[in-house]
């Protein structure tokens, strides 16, 4: 589904007649592709080909299997058009049962063009933007060896005018003693033809001049693509810890640092050779020397942007002109943490030690088959930190600090030696776990919201709630590895809970949400706030329900109003799971059931945690519950679900009774289970208006908590 998943991004942006040539509509139309996107992954199509006539047999199964899930896709699909169009196509592939191979080799060939398709797409903006910079480089460096190539003819010029001097001086002589007119003609044809070498020696020099400036004017204008390219790269590295993809390959970038310092050093070579000085263009040349050798240190690997002192992590630098590095003495790169005030001062060392970090140096190494040069601090660690005065109300998690990566290199061809340093993304520093989900409330708002080139590290207050939405969106759907984004019912949901706006109906798009909306502020009537309840949300998601969700059985993010809004005219048993908004980390289920008078109400199932799908999955809780029957809108929980049933366990071995664990509701499970033999405390995550749930087991109780210790 991964592909699936970065293919359907794409095919926004492709016309029609690609599409329809990628997935033809008569043989294998895109909605197969679609709906079952995660099981044509997981199969072995590479393995085919026509002339394998043994492999029929496997094709045919493989067909056959096919054909069954698009039809029972399609009787489940609430959408009658929808359903319609997939029975169409189920029949339609059938034509296939003659010629099986046909229909395998056709789909691994789809899937091969997809991949370069995502090949082609992961690399066209890097071929765009080689292209810009090769061009670039490529007109400088034909520029370069013109400059080169008159100074080789200026030499044979100056050469030539050496020796017709030379025989100038040798035929005055003559003259004077004999006075012989043929002599006098001579020596007039070898003045002119000196002077007219004289001419020529001058206007190549100011030539040569005028090309060596449009040089380094070139030079200059390549060099600060390069540098925004430096830029742009650590922006994208920034917003990829909210899922925004990022391209993290270097090689492209370091043989343009490589390439652009060669030009320098020819550049600085024929100024030499000009043999008499030209100040403007030896500093201009002199400065993006310096800028080009400062520039080219990045941080390939981020350190943890959460990270918790007296525990390891790890990070690299990498140095982009690292094979052009004077062999002889090793360049040690030391790190040091620093806080938000001597980010902003680089220009000066920092004095004050903010805080101690072991294992804090590691040595710029080459790989040859890489051609990479990196130092990587494997087992760094901060010991101690040291805060600043905090205003108002601010936490320590809402402090930012940076590693700073310094050294001092010298650049074979560079006569001295050059001082170089970068820093890292902002860190935030803890001391204790429960901290955490704090601390990477503040990293998720620098980076979402943060600009290009600030001053370290400042970032807005309030944003509107479209961008806010936008990240979480994106951070929800990388983290749980999943194409299926939030909808607008879940937007709308999340906007009127981080506003306390229930009753809103109205766009939130343009009102602004603030920090400590986001995280400082807890959501009225709860103990957390809005970004520990999503957090938890999402990792629950993460870890226990990715596939519920990738297949859209998940209604997700819904208010009580729009829940009974959408549930009142459904039979009883319709139900749909939500996430809970009464506490962090619950997935409930909501459901129409009958009152004692005859008529209907909506029922919320005590909300399952991670603990509680731990020890037995949501699927078969599902299962176990009688009460509920549809999912909502009307798919037979039995048909939608079946697939993540667990199989029931075969009997253990030495005369041991089988034992099993179900989830009972409400009457049936305080009726059904058995009262303990001891007084046990109220589960803390009981909720009123919940109907409770018990785990229903074939033993004691004492027998039930052992097993589950174990």
């Amino acid at each position: 589904m991964a592909q699936w998943l970065r293919i359907s991004q794409m095919l926004q942006c492709l016309p029609d007649d690609t599409i329809n040539n990628l997935y033809p509509p008569s043989a294998f139309p895109i909605e197969v592709r679609h709906f079952l996107a995660e099981w044509i992954e997981r199969q072995r199509w590479d393995d085919f080909a026509l002339e394998n006539v043994e492999q029929e047999s496997q094709a045919r199964a493989l067909l056959d299997q096919t054909i069954s899930m698009l039809q029972s896709i399609a009787q489940q699909n609430g959408n009658v058009v929808d359903r319609m169009k997939l029975m169409q196509i189920s029949r339609n592939m059938t034509m296939f049962q003659q010629d099986s191979l046909q229909f395998t080799v056709m789909v691994r060939e789809i899937l091969t063009k997809e991949r370069v398709l995502l090949g082609t797409d992961l690399r066209s903006a890097q071929i765009r933007r080689r292209r810009s910079s090769n061009t670039d480089v490529d007109h400088l460096v034909l520029k370069v060896i013109e400059v080169q190539d008159i100074r080789q003819k200026m030499h044979q010029l100056q050469e030539e005018l050496n020796w017709e001097r030379q025989n100038y001086e040798r035929l005055q002589g003559p003259i004077q003693q004999n006075g012989l007119d043929h002599t006098k003609s001579e020596i007039q044809k070898l003045q002119n033809h000196i002077q007219k070498l004289e001419y020529n020696v001058k206007a190549m020099a100011t030539k040569r001049f005028q090309l060596l400036k449009e040089c380094v004017d070139c030079l200059d204008q390549c060099q600060t693509r390069l540098i925004s390219r430096l830029k742009a790269w650590r922006w994208d590295q920034h917003k990829a810890t909210i899922g925004q993809p990022f391209d993290e390959n270097l090689n492209p970038l370091q043989t343009w640092c490589e390439q652009l310092l060669g030009v320098n050093g020819k550049l600085r070579q024929e100024l030499m050779l000009i043999g008499e000085p030209i100040p403007e263009l030896e500093e201009r040349l002199g400065k993006l020397l310096q800028v080009l050798i400062e520039s080219s240190l990045v941080v390939d690997r981020q350190p943890p942007q959460v990270i918790k002192t007296q525990s390891k992590f790890s990070t690299t630098v990498r140095y982009l002109l690292g094979e052009k590095v004077a062999p002889g003495k090793p360049v040690v790169l030391k790190a040091q943490i620093i806080n938000e005030l001597q980010a902003r001062n680089l220009s000066s060392v920092p004095g004050d030690n903010v805080g101690e970090l072991i294992n804090n140096t590691a040595i710029l190494e080459h790989n040859t088959s890489s051609k990479s040069t990196c130092a990587t601090f494997r087992n760094m660690s901060i010991k101690k930190i040291k805060r600043a005065d905090r205003k108002g109300s601010e936490s320590v998690t809402e402090e930012k600090f940076a590693l700073l990566f310094s050294t001092e290199i010298n650049i074979t061809g560079c006569d001295t030696p050059y001082r170089i340093q970068m820093i890292s993304l902002p860190v935030v520093v803890i001391v204790h776990g429960s901290q955490d989900h704090n601390a990477l409330a503040t990293i998720i708002w620098d980076c979402a919201f943060s600009e290009p080139d600030r001053v370290p590290f400042m970032v807005s207050e309030r944003v509107p709630w479209r961008m806010m939405y936008s990240t979480l969106n994106s951070k929800f759907t990388s983290e749980v590895l999943t194409h299926h984004n939030l909808d607008q019912y879940n937007q709308h949901f999340l906007a009127q809970k981080i506003f306390d706006k229930p009753d809103f109906a109205d766009d939130f798009s343009n009102i602004l949400v603030t920090w400590a909306q986001f995280n400082k502020e807890v959501l009225p009537g709860r103990p957390f706030t809005f970004w520990q309840w999503f957090e938890g949300v999402m990792e629950l998601t993460k870890k226990h329900l990715r596939e519920y969700w990738s297949e859209g059985l998940i209604f997700g993010f819904i208010g009580k109003q729009h829940l009974h809004l959408i549930l009142k005219d459904r039979p009883n048993g319709t139900f749909l799971l939500r996430f809970s908004d009464s506490e962090i980390g619950g997935i409930t289920i909501a459901y129409v059931s009958a009152t004692d008078n005859g008529g209907q109400k909506i029922q919320n199932i005590q909300p399952f945690t991670k603990r509680d799908l731990e020890i037995r999955s949501l699927g078969d809780r599902i299962r176990d519950i009688d009460h509920i029957t549809y999912l909502y809108p009307e798919f037979p929980k039995h048909e939608v679900f079946k697939k993540f049933y667990t199989e029931p366990q075969a009997s253990p071995v030495g005369g041991y009774i089988p034992v099993s664990l179900q989830t009972k509701v409400g009457t049936e499970a305080s009726s059904d289970t058995p009262p303990p033999l001891t007084p046990l405390p109220e589960s803390p995550h009981s909720a009123v208006g919940f109907p409770s749930v018990s785990e229903d087991m074939d033993l004691d109780i004492d027998k039930l908590l052992e097993s589950l210790h174990q």
